[in-house]
């Protein structure tokens, strides 16, 4: 699928699972994805400073800061999609390369040429591509798998539809379902609420919901305050350094926002009024 700035959101499926699943990597510690030190630079700026992070398995976490506070960043790079200026990254206590059949990836929607021809059952049958292989052909049971991942987001009577007529909506829940297709045990999301309708937006938190039930650790980046403590039970505040991370309870509080936000606290107090805090 044709890829612009550099992106190329299928890296995250393009080797084999190899020992990844059920293997030893399902006896090691309840800690799902472990980053030490992890810095990213572009042009000798830091994006991203020294991140130490630690997010438990099962737990519906998002990402919460600023414009340009390295959020997708911090995605990416634990991805290695973007290199790495320092730091180590490991999801059940592997580095990324050797679990990769574990994780799941949605990019955002702008990372991906969607006039490139192809359909939208196709997208999501190249979330099985990391079990397959690239040389591998999808026979029956994969595409039975990609239909009923079409299911579970209501986009099964599109199946067959060129990506390009699709709405903004509709590609984010080829996106999403191209993910759950891959059976992961953690997945990675990149704003997966940016720009989408009411509807989508409650059947993207549906399914989040519900792979939490099912013992998933899901980690999102996400933009929108007023919906944050709503939405999640976990939270990381960051501006290019981590400002705090924990249980929402805990974290998502006045000071810690006025940390990550500094002057910028304009809609703040809504956002703690619906959480259920004190205002600011």
């Amino acid at each position: 699928m044709g890829i612009r700035n550099g992106i190329d959101f299928r890296e995250a499926d393009a080797a084999p699972a190899r020992e990844a699943r059920g293997g030893a990597a399902r006896d090691t510690a309840s800690t799902a994805l472990e980053i030490d030190d992890l810095t990213v630079a572009y042009n000798s700026r830091p994006a991203i400073w020294d991140i130490d992070l630690r997010v438990p398995e099962g737990v519906l976490m998002a990402i919460i800061g600023p414009n340009g506070a390295g959020k997708s960043t911090l995605i990416k790079a634990a991805l290695k999609l973007i290199p790495r200026a320092a730091g180590t990254v490991q999801f059940y206590g592997q580095p990324y390369e050797q679990v990769r059949g574990l994780v799941g990836y949605v990019p955002q929607r702008g990372s991906v040429d969607w006039d490139f021809p192809t359909t939208v059952l196709d997208v999501v049958t190249m979330g099985l591509y990391g079990r397959l292989g690239w040389m591998r052909r999808p026979g029956q049971k994969e595409q039975a798998a990609a239909m009923h991942a079409l299911e579970q987001v209501g986009m099964q009577d599109l199946a067959e539809r060129q990506i390009s007529q699709l709405s903004g909506g509709q590609q984010q829940r080829t996106f999403l379902a191209r993910a759950l297709v891959q059976d992961a045990r953690i997945y990675l999301m990149d704003e997966p609420f940016a720009a989408v309708d009411a509807v989508t937006e409650r059947a993207i938190i549906t399914i989040l919901r519900e792979l939490l039930a099912r013992g998933k650790t899901v980690v999102v980046v996400h933009h929108d305050l007023q919906t944050a403590a709503e939405y999640f039970d976990w939270v990381t505040l960051l501006n290019v350094e981590v400002v705090a991370s924990g249980p929402i309870a805990e974290t998502f509080t006045a000071d810690n926002l006025r940390q990550t936000y500094g002057g910028r606290v304009a809609y703040l107090e809504d956002a703690q009024r619906i959480a259920g805090r004190e205002e600011l």
